[in-house]
This record gives C-alpha cells, structure tokens and sequence, in this order.
C-alpha cells in the first residue's frame, strides 16, 4: 500500500465519487489506498478510483494467497443461511472509507424470504451521503455477494433515503476502525 504501481494492463474502474466507469490504460501509475472486501481503490492522476478484484492481476496481485478468507468462507457454508447473507454484506466495503456496509450502520434492513419455492434476500441499505455515485456500485456489490450463498436463489438491493444514516449508525467495531473511540 502507499506504493507507485503501474498497471500492467487495461482495466476497467469506477471513478470515485461519480460512480462513472472509465478505462485505465496500461502502465497507468497507481497508489492502492485501500484493499477491502476484494476490491482496490486506486489514486491516479485522474483521482480516485476502484478496481474490481477481476482485475487484481493488473495491479499485480495474487489473490490466491488468501487463506485465512478461504477457511472463514469455508466455516460459513455450515451456518444458517440468513448468518451467511449477513456475513456476505460484511464483506463489502465504501471505496472511500476502511469499514464495511453493515458495521457503517448501512444496512437497515435485510431479510430471507420464501417467494414461490425460492430463497429471496430482500436488503434495504443507504449511503452515508444521498448524492454519492457510487450507491449503484455498492449496491451491486452487495447483490453479487449475497448470490455466493448457496442457498439463495436471488437478491434485491435496494437504496432508501430513510431515515437519513448519520454516525450514530456506525457499530462499535466501527468506531474503533475508524479511531471514533
């Protein structure tokens, strides 16, 4: 982290705030700011912006090295199924800020619902500001990771505005990440 990297490829990425896709070209120097939940923020001459885990290789990361993540995934297929979808939702992150979704206090609701014979996670979250572009990224974000379980056979996020978060949502755990207490 904090080191002059270049791509060693095009990729893909989504500026930050604006939520806008645009391409970075080979040999774009870039500095990791922040490696959560599988995904990269990078600061680049353009700004900020976040490099899926799809393209970990560009940046010249080998992701298979992760085992202490590999054994925790493992020891989850084993929980229930609403304790796998809220372990999948921590697991994705605000490009901007070190803490993810649910200990933010995003996440105001998130349900496992019977529809017609399929497992169905409905989740209603928001965004610590209403104006930020990245709300679709993180969302989908949150989707694709609750479709990792299993047992679910669709998920819905959806973006509400109320009751608007303010840091008092923020859990414990996420105060202490982010030196609040």
């Amino acid at each position: 982290m904090n080191q002059e990297i270049s791509l060693t490829r095009e990729v893909d990425a989504i500026q930050i705030p604006s939520g806008d896709t645009i391409s970075l070209p080979a040999g774009t120097p870039v500095v990791i700011t922040q490696s959560l939940g599988g995904t990269y923020t990078v600061a680049t001459s353009a700004g900020l912006a976040r490099i899926s885990s799809n393209d970990s290789d560009a940046l010249g990361i080998d992701q298979a090295g992760d085992e202490a993540k590999a054994q925790e995934d493992e020891r989850m297929k084993d929980a229930p199924v609403n304790d796998q979808v809220w372990h999948q939702l921590k697991q994705v992150y605000d490009p901007e800020i070190p803490v993810d979704i649910v200990n933010l206090g995003l996440v105001y609701d998130c349900t496992v619902d019977d529809e017609d014979g399929k497992s169905v996670v409905n989740v209603k979250m928001t965004l610590t500001a209403p104006g930020c572009g990245m709300g679709p990224a993180i969302a989908a974000d949150a989707q694709a990771r609750i479709m990792t379980v299993e047992e679910i056979d669709d998920a819905r996020v959806e973006l509400v505005w109320d009751p608007p978060w303010n840091q008092d949502m923020i859990s414990e755990e996420g105060k202490m990440k982010l030196g609040m207490i």
